[in-house]
């Protein structure tokens, strides 16, 4: 499971440089030439979960989603690692109630393995 909040429309520079230090060439891929070869990381899975201040819809509908979709296509999916699940949640800074919920959600994804 990878956990993020969104920062600046992205996933935060700290967790993108090390997502780039490790996903390289003998660990999640191999280089053939000066093209990809063999995806190292198939038969496992990932679950993003990507947290925000503003609507989850409106993210996924306005912003097409654009960090998360970055993340599942040219990191995890250009390694083999398949499928990938994401949950969205927004307005963060909602009711404690709300928050309770979304932990609670996650905390049955975590045990079911998802």
């Amino acid at each position: 499971m990878i956990l993020y909040p969104m920062w600046a429309g992205d996933v935060p520079a700290l967790l993108k440089a090390f997502l780039e230090q490790t996903f390289r060439p003998g660990f999640a891929m191999t280089m053939e030439s000066d093209k990809l070869g063999k995806k190292l990381l198939k038969d496992r899975s990932a679950h993003i979960v990507v947290t925000m201040g503003m609507p989850a819809l409106f993210y996924r509908w306005y912003f097409r989603a654009h960090s998360l979709k970055n993340l599942q296509r040219n990191i995890l999916g250009s390694s083999g690692i398949a499928p990938i699940r994401s949950s969205v949640i927004g307005i963060v800074e909602g009711s404690a109630a709300k928050r309770r919920q979304w932990m609670d959600t996650m905390h049955a994804l975590g045990r079911a393995g998802r």
